[in-house]
């Protein structure tokens, strides 16, 4: 199954960010903890050259915490100032403007050798379809400063958020890049729900989500579905739906049903911490 989704809203997108990056200072760039390699649009480096760059592992709370630590050390040995997070944690969310003020501590002494004292840094927030973005925004302000949801898309204009004197945020719509070349990581975000799931083949998408767990994550299978790692991918949904009662007229096990809690029950962390992406690999 290719995995690409690029629709004309994200071409404007990318477009207009060319143009917003002329007056920003830093990049707020979010990413999936479970799979920060594969959530990284490769675009935005090139766009923000010569730019400060802060790097946020969001959703930390549903990611391998050791794995966790591993990408942190792995960005910071490229010289990134970075942090994990739970954008929904106020407790997560205070040490962000120390974040904000490592990464920019060049600006701010350049400004400071020109005489420019306590402007406002203006920050721009990047990052693939439902990543985050706008519940960060919206818990760094404390109000509901931009529109939120769980679905891609659902943040389609810029918007730009005042925080206090010290910070100006502009929130923009989650970007994918025109053409996904690596399949693995394709796959890794049709999973973390970063394309639109009516694109997909939401069947084989989670056939190859079992598999991938038969390998790694098999206790998780067996606790929540009762799915062995002998059983083969038709078995398993079938063990799946029996498990949670999904049945068709008959008694039948509704395989349809089975594929969707599977995928809600990764996507939400009911199946625990569990990070796709290596670090060693990267």
């Amino acid at each position: 199954m290719a995995y690409n989704w690029y629709p004309g809203h994200m071409k404007k997108a990318y477009r207009a960010m060319e143009e917003d990056l002329k007056v920003i200072d830093l990049l707020i760039e979010l990413l999936d903890a479970r799979a920060p390699y594969s959530t990284r649009n490769p675009d935005i480096d090139t766009l923000g050259r010569g730019k400060a760059r802060l790097i946020l592992l969001n959703k930390a709370d549903l990611a391998d915490k050791s794995m966790t630590e591993e990408w942190l050390n792995y960005f910071k040995k490229k010289s990134l100032t970075v942090m994990k997070l739970d954008a929904r944690s106020s407790k997560d969310i205070r040490p962000l403007q120390a974040a904000v003020e490592e990464a920019c501590k060049e600006k701010r002494e350049r400004d400071r050798k020109r005489g420019i004292i306590n402007r406002p840094v203006r920050a721009m927030v990047v990052g693939i379809p439902n990543v985050g973005k706008s519940t960060l925004i919206n818990s760094y302000a404390k109000r509901a400063a931009t529109k939120t949801g769980n679905k891609p898309g659902v943040t389609k204009g810029k918007q730009w958020i005042r925080l206090g004197q010290g910070l100006e945020l502009l929130d923009t719509p989650g970007i994918l890049w025109g053409r996904i070349e690596d399949e693995e990581a394709g796959f890794r975000l049709a999973l973390l729900g970063s394309m639109n799931d009516e694109i997909l083949n939401r069947q084989e998408l989670c056939i190859r989500f079992i598999r991938l767990m038969q390998e790694s994550h098999l206790e998780a299978l067996r606790r929540a579905y009762d799915i062995t790692g002998e059983m083969g991918p038709l078995e398993a949904l079938n063990s799946a739906a029996l498990k949670r009662n999904a049945l068709k007229k008959g008694g039948l096990p509704d395989t349809d049903k089975a594929v969707g809690f599977i995928l809600d029950d990764f996507r939400s962390g009911r199946l625990g911490a569990i990070t796709l992406d290596r670090a060693a690999e990267a």
